[in-house]
C-alpha cells in the first residue's frame, strides 16, 4: 500500500517521549507543553499559542472568547471538513455557508462581500441578518488544503461588518499570505496535529492569538477553570482540553523538521504537476502570487475521479475524494447556502486527493503517476 498521508517520525521523537516516561510527566503539566508552544509562537509569528487536545478543541474555545452564542450566525465556506462546522453547533449556533471561488477552492470573497451588503444590516454595531434578525457575530476562513484567500481583503470586510474572525487553519502549518503566517491575521487561529497532518501529535491542536489577555483566558478554560493552585476551586464553567506533555514531546520533535517536511511537500506537489499535466481534465488550485502554501494535501481535479479513484485504490494505491460540501450534509441540509452557481458541487465531484507523505519516495510517487497515466491510457 503507498498510503495517502502517514506520520513522518523520523526526528527525536523517541527520545523526548522517552523523557518524558522516564521522569513520570506524562500527563498535562511537563516542559514540553510549554517548549510546543513557543516553537509554535516563533515559527508563526503570533504573540501566544495555547495548545488543546485537538484542533476542534481549539475551535471551539476560540469561538467562545470570540463571544459566538446560542442563535448566532458563524459565516464558513461550504468546503471543509466536517469539523469547521461541527464546532458552530457546540455553541448552539448555526453556520452560514458561502460558495468557494472555482479557481482556489477558497471562500468566494466577492459572494461573501455581496451577501453582507444586501442581506444583512448594522445595528449597534452588530451584524444582523434581515431575513431572520439573528446577529453574525463571526467570520471563519478555512485555509483548505493549506491554500488561502485574500486575507487583508478579507479582515477588511470583517472590520467593515463587525465580524470577529477565527482562522481554520488547521491545515495550513507553513502556509503565508504577504509573507505573514496562516492563524495570526484573527482575532484566533487553530491548528490541527492529527496524523495526517504535516507535523503531528497523533492528535492535539493549537490556538494562536495575538491578545494577551484572550490567550490567558484560553488557558485557564482549557484546564478545567482552576483559580486555586492548591484547592479544587474553579470560577466557571472549564473543559478538559488539555494537550498532555507526551504529546506535546512529539509535536516538538515534529517542529524541529518542519522545515524539511514543507520542502518535501513542495517538491512532490511540482512532479505532481509536471508528469499529469497533460491528463483530462487535470487542475490544481490556483494559488495566489501573494500566497505560500504548504501543500498540505495534494488535491487535483481530473475527468472520471470516482472511476480514477477505484482503479488506484485497487492498485493498493490509497486516494480519497474531496470533502461533500457541507450543504449536502444532512444536518447542514436546512442552513443558509449562499452561492450562484454551486461550484462546491463541482468541484467535489472531480477531485482526488493523492499520495503526499512528508516521506513518500520519488519511485513510489512515480508508481502512482505511472498508475495515472495507464488508467487514462485505457
Amino acid at each position: 500500500m503507498i498510503p495517502l498521508s502517514v506520520p513522518n517520525l523520523s526526528g527525536n521523537e523517541w527520545k523526548y517521549i522517552k523523557d518524558c516516561l522516564d521522569t513520570n510527566w506524562v500527563s498535562s503539566v511537563g516542559s514540553y507543553v510549554d517548549r510546543f508552544e513557543n516553537s509554535l509562537v516563533e515559527f508563526t509569528g503570533a504573540k501566544y499559542a495555547v495548545s488543546t487536545v485537538n484542533g476542534s478543541a481549539a475551535l471551539h474555545i476560540s469561538m467562545l472568547l470570540a463571544g459566538v452564542e446560542q442563535d448566532d450566525h458563524v459565516i464558513l465556506p461550504n468546503i471543509t471538513f466536517v469539523a469547521s462546522a461541527n464546532t458552530v453547533t457546540y455553541l448552539k449556533a448555526s453556520p452560514i455557508f458561502i460558495d468557494i471561488d472555482p479557481d482556489t477552492w477558497q471562500m468566494d470573497l466577492d459572494l461573501l462581500e455581496n451577501y453582507l451588503n444586501t442581506e444583512t444590516e448594522i445595528i449597534n454595531d452588530q451584524c444582523r441578518s434581515k431575513k431572520d434578525g439573528r446577529i453574525i457575530r463571526c467570520i471563519m476562513p478555512v485555509h483548505v488544503l493549506g491554500n488561502m484567500c485574500d486575507m487583508e481583503r478579507l479582515m477588511k470586510i470583517a472590520n467593515k461588518f463587525y465580524l470577529k474572525v477565527v482562522e481554520d487553519a488547521t491545515e495550513s502549518l507553513g502556509s503565508y499570505f504577504n509573507k505573514k503566517h496562516s492563524g495570526t491575521f484573527g482575532d484566533f487561529g487553530c491548528v490541527s496535529f492529527n496524523g495526517n497532518k504535516i507535523i503531528t501529535t497523533g492528535g492535539g491542536g493549537m490556538i494562536l492569538t495575538n491578545d494577551e489577555s484572550l490567550a490567558k483566558k484560553a488557558k485557564h478554560i482549557t484546564t478545567q477553570a482552576k483559580s486555586d493552585p492548591f484547592e479544587y476551586v474553579h470560577d466557571e464553567i472549564g473543559y478538559n482540553y488539555r494537550l498532555v506533555n507526551i504529546l506535546a514531546a512529539m509535536g516538538l520533535a515534529q517542529m524541529e523538521q518542519l522545515k524539511g517536511f514543507l520542502d518535501h511537500k513542495n517538491k512532490l506537489y511540482n512532479v505532481y504537476i509536471e508528469k499529469l499535466k497533460n491528463v483530462p481534465g487535470f487542475k490544481t488550485q490556483k494559488i495566489s502570487e501573494h500566497v505560500l502554501p504548504n501543500h498540505w494535501l495534494q488535491t487535483f481535479q481530473f475527468e472520471r475521479a470516482v472511476e480514477l479513484m477505484k482503479y488506484l485504490n485497487e492498485l493498493k494505491i490509497q486516494v480519497r475524494p474531496f470533502w461533500v460540501p457541507m450543504n449536502q450534509l444532512s444536518m447542514f441540509k436546512q442552513q443558509p447556502y449562499i452561492s450562484k452557481n454551486d461550484n462546491s458541487s463541482k468541484i467535489y465531484h472531480t477531485c482526488v486527493s493523492l499520495p503526499c507523505s512528508t516521506n513518500l519516495n520519488e519511485e513510489d510517487q512515480l508508481k502512482v503517476i505511472d498508475a495515472i497515466l495507464s488508467f487514462y491510457k485505457k
